[in-house]
């Protein structure tokens, strides 16, 4: 796409902007990106501080739903986008409602234990080793390869949504590093946290979101996509608003608290957005979140952000020391340079333009 079929329209928030310590001419500084070429792609771009929003800009591009063509698409406030797997980082918040419930068991359970219609997998000492925590830090330490286009059947994640049964291709994937040593990243993960919250809590992960993580919230409107077995993809399959995903993004930062109410336990937030493994990308892993760091200068220096990323430049941000929240969608599909546009918003735009702590 050229910058002129990308080009967003911006909502005027300069005040706003002002009033909540940013440079008011942050919403120039974006469209000087974009009619530049410099950030291309770029379909949504919304941030909030302390629940006020302080940049909004919308744009029109080719888009997709789950990999299928739609066309060219007019954005807004109301328009569904693939998260991809930004529904990783829900994934883990919903495992921690479930675990608070007692209806899904400590993250130390052995993975094999949940799975013990696998008895031939289950009789390998080495596979038991493997735990829900080391899926959801996807240091399970078993072969999987995502590098792919996600068009390619070699892909792992596309592998599995073809087999026969996907959770056997899952867990008899060849062992390849100590659990706990080595990031893989791994939608294959991901699948068998889903799972089994499914069996946890009886109900399908859209059910089981809808009840308590987006009623709650407000969010009204979703789509959780399904591959052709009815499996719900707890790796890539929520299509959601801007403004709702930036809900989630606000109540991370609100400690899992929204309107009063506490939606998502502090304890386990704070253990998700915990380092644990370095991704040998310049960001470490939690429980299915990125961790980094930026230069804030109106904070002093670097501070800790949290992200979830998904396909084509998909991004959830929260940066929780300056409490700011941002929601940034793209169409930039299948390209592994994806990831530049909404960095640079993120850190360029964003938390450079913030001025006041």
């Amino acid at each position: 796409m050229t910058p002129t079929t990308d080009a967003l329209s911006l909502s005027p928030h300069a005040i706003a902007a002002e009033n909540n310590g940013f440079d008011p001419m942050i919403g120039r500084k974006l469209m000087a990106g974009v009619e530049s070429g410099l950030l291309r792609h770029l379909h949504v771009v919304l941030a909030e501080r302390g629940g006020e929003t302080v940049l909004e800009s919308y744009g029109k591009g080719a888009d997709e739903d789950w990999g299928r063509p739609i066309g060219n698409v007019e954005f807004g406030p109301e328009t569904l986008h693939d998260l991809r797997s930004i529904t990783k980082s829900i994934v883990s918040l919903l495992y921690d409602i479930a675990l608070e419930r007692g209806l899904v068991p400590r993250i130390d359970t052995p993975l094999m234990s949940e799975f013990s219609g696998y008895p031939d997998l289950g009789a390998d000492p080495a596979r038991m080793e493997r735990t829900i925590e080391h899926a959801l830090t996807m240091s399970l330490g078993m072969d999987w390869d995502e590098t792919k286009p996600y068009t390619d059947p070699e892909n792992s994640e596309i592998a599995m949504e073809h087999a026969p049964d996907r959770y056997r291709y899952i867990l008899e994937r060849d062992l390849v590093a100590e659990p706990g040593t080595r990031w893989i990243y791994s939608g294959g993960a991901t699948a068998l946290v889903g799972r089994i919250i499914e069996i946890g809590t009886g109900q399908t992960l859209p059910e089981f979101a809808k009840n308590v993580l987006f009623d709650p919230l407000g969010i009204e409107t979703f789509k959780w996509s399904a591959g052709r077995d009815g499996t719900h993809s707890p790796a890539s399959g929520v299509r959601l608003t801007a403004p709702d995903l930036l809900k989630i993004g606000r109540l991370v930062l609100n400690d899992g608290v929204w309107e009063g109410r506490s939606v998502v336990p502090e304890a386990w937030l704070r253990a998700s957005l915990r380092p644990v493994l370095a991704t040998g990308e310049g960001v470490d892993y939690g429980y299915f979140w990125f961790c980094g760091k930026a230069p804030v200068a109106a904070l002093g220096g670097p501070v800790p952000w949290f992200g979830g990323f998904g396909n084509g430049g998909q991004r959830l941000f929260v940066c929780p020391q300056a409490d700011v929240a941002a929601v940034i969608y793209s169409g930039n599909y299948n390209n592994w340079m994806a990831w530049i546009p909404p960095t640079r918003v993120w850190l360029e735009i964003i938390l450079a333009n913030l001025q006041k702590a």
